[in-house]
């Protein structure tokens, strides 16, 4: 065996160097150089020879069938993933510490019934699993833990037991002896994600693995580890309100546009099938700074509530502060706002919030942003019982904004009575869809940010 040594390398983009530099020269990120011990020969050799022998084929000869699936019974997860687990993939759960990725795998584990699965964890003993599991009041008659880092013993465990489903939480607690590095170590986490990986595909098993985040907010370890899995699953959402988000950063075998919604109670996550009318409060009429706005992730539908509070600024340089959305797109917004309708905030402090601590990304918001900084800046509430829909551009007009039938459906379904949406979408309306919301929702265009403030302000 050839002699150990040691390099460094990037975790941000894998780039190697001989010795520690504090900037890296290929990504240009700083502090992002970890030590690692060079694999030995045999251990390259090794995975050189369980390659097989496989021919290359013509595309056309390639017969395509659609991918089975494992009902996960959990209807929030299957929709991330595509509609259930492919068997033989790997999965990789990231998220915060304490938001609930532990209590997320334990707990679809045990709704799978009568399916068998094994939950191996190097973080807690069999007891903790065990109070765990209690809390959670599953089915766990099928479900088999193991407290165990080591790799060879997990996967041994694995083909002795035969399950259906695997969990290791987690992969920064796990080691195998076919390198020599430290557990949690970069070369140690791209070792084991390659080994589970090939284990996974030769034996057709499902794998999920729980990853942790660095402070900056990414997976930690090397970059890589994305690359080997087949899905990349987020776990998000702030520990002091009651719901969490479970989004797909990628997927193999489905859209990354998808959005699961839970939340947390004191037996375990629930599912939230109608997150609208948990986000929406009832207590809004009356207060201004308050807009609804009709927001799609992937192809699901709900409305959200924009909370803006704009006053006068205590200290020099204003403050432009925004939770749950781009704070560079709330700037342009408040931008387009002074430029365009000509109000001035340029010595006011303006504070923005998506209640129920969810992150929006949809551009459709964009209106119902401007709608509620408006509302608190006059100090005018917004009728109630209207929503917003609307890409908002530089010049100030309304843009198309896509799925733009299921927005009005959704408001219709939750009484609303008036939705704002861009005017160049009216037209293109299906027959269906605008005879369904004339009896009980009014379909307002509008083509400018003017022309929705004329008909959302009404002084008195």
């Amino acid at each position: 065996m050839a002699k150990a040594t040691i390099q460094y390398v990037c975790s941000s983009c894998g780039a190697k160097a001989p010795q520690m530099l504090g900037r890296c020269p290929v990504c240009g990120e700083w502090g992002t150089y970890e030590e690692e011990i060079v694999e030995s020969r045999k251990t390259k050799d090794r995975f050189a020879q369980s390659s097989g022998n496989a021919q290359p084929k013509r595309l056309q000869d390639v017969e395509a069938t659609e991918e089975m699936r494992i009902d996960m019974q959990n209807g929030e997860l299957n929709r991330v993933l595509g509609g259930g687990l492919v068997p033989g993939s790997l999965v990789l759960l990231g998220g915060e510490p304490g938001i609930g990725k532990s209590t997320l795998a334990l707990q679809v584990l045990m709704q799978l019934g009568e399916r068998k699965t094994f939950y191996a964890s190097g973080e807690e003993s069999v007891r903790q699993l065990k109070l765990r599991a209690e809390r959670l009041a599953g089915n766990a008659e099928n479900l088999y833990i193991s407290s165990e880092t080591s790799l060879e013993r997990i996967l041994d465990q694995v083909k002795e037991i035969e399950p259906e489903v695997v969990v290791i939480d987690s992969i920064q607690t796990i080691g195998t002896e076919a390198i020599e590095a430290s557990i949690g170590s970069l070369s140690q986490v791209r070792e084991c994600a390659a080994r589970i990986l090939e284990f996974a595909k030769t034996r057709n098993i499902p794998f999920f693995i729980i990853g942790h985040i660095n402070k900056e907010g990414s997976l930690a370890g090397p970059k890589v580890l994305e690359h080997i899995v087949d899905t990349v699953l987020q776990f998000e959402g702030d520990q002091q309100y009651m719901y969490r988000i479970l989004r797909a950063q990628k997927n193999r075998f489905g859209s990354t546009s998808e959005l699961g919604i839970y939340e947390m109670r004191q037996d375990g996550l629930r599912e939230v099938s109608n997150p609208s009318e948990l986000l929406l409060s009832t207590a809004r009429e009356g207060l201004s700074g308050i807009a609804i706005a009709a927001a799609v992730e992937g192809v699901r539908p709900f409305l959200i509530e924009v909370q803006a509070l704009v006053s006068s600024a205590a200290y020099g340089t204003p403050q432009r502060s925004s939770t749950g959305f781009d704070g560079r797109r709330l700037n342009m917004l408040l931008a387009v706002l002074e430029k365009r309708v000509g109000f001035k905030l340029l010595q006011k402090d303006v504070f923005l919030n998506i209640a129920g601590g969810l992150r929006v990304q949809d551009p459709a918001i964009d209106l119902a942003v401007l709608a509620a900084v408006l509302s608190s800046n006059m100090d005018i509430p917004l009728d109630a019982g209207t929503c917003l829909c609307g890409e908002v551009g530089l010049a100030g007009e309304i843009r198309p904004v896509n799925r733009i039938e299921q927005r009005i459906q959704e408001a219709q379904k939750l009484g609303f009575k008036r939705i704002l949406i861009p005017a160049e979408q009216v037209e293109r309306l299906d027959a269906r869809t605008r005879r369904n919301a004339g009896e009980t929702i009014e379909v307002v265009p509008v083509r400018k940010v003017t022309d929705a403030f004329r008909l959302l302000i009404k002084k008195d």
